[in-house]
């Protein structure tokens, strides 16, 4: 009988020559892909319903106004009051006339012209408290006025 010596066999390395191009790859997939906030929104609201919409084009001119509840950093309610966000700062009713005055002043002459403010309001919102909202807008020279909703889906009936 003859003895039969088993042969090693080694095993292939894996090739990594590829490795960085498909990381960048998909590094450059996700860069795409993600939507990147402007703000940081820091009341909770419940945006109201309606039928008559339409998107707002140029964002590039548009300031962003929260009415809700407050919330802490870990995302709970902290308390039953209403506040109001301009943008990424929680300001008093009183602030929002000299806040987009501020903001007017450092926008371009072209965005001056465009500039509108879009204002997301719990649902549950005081009409009292719009109303003064409104009132300081007009104050501080800005008429194009956006309030955000959501479709409200229609019931049909058979």
């Amino acid at each position: 009988m003859s003895i039969y010596r088993r042969r090693k066999r080694s095993i292939p390395e894996l090739n990594t020559a590829s490795l960085p191009d498909l990381i960048f790859t998909i590094l450059f997939f996700f860069m795409l892909v993600t939507h990147m906030r402007k703000t940081t929104v820091k009341v909770k609201y419940q945006v109201p319903q309606g039928t008559e919409l339409t998107k707002l084009v140029k964002k590039s001119a548009i300031s962003y106004i929260y009415i809700g509840t407050p919330m802490n950093a870990v995302g709970a309610v902290s308390a039953d009051s209403l506040c109001v966000q301009l943008n990424d700062k929680i300001v008093d009713l009183k602030d929002v006339k000299g806040y987009l005055s501020k903001e007017r002043l450092a926008m371009s002459a072209a965005d001056k012209k465009q500039m509108s403010v879009s204002v997301r309001a719990d649902k549950a919102t005081p009409m009292g408290t719009i109303n003064d909202l409104k009132q300081s807008l007009r104050e501080s020279n800005v008429l194009k006025v956006n309030f955000a909703a959501t479709f409200k889906k229609q019931q049909t009936s058979l």
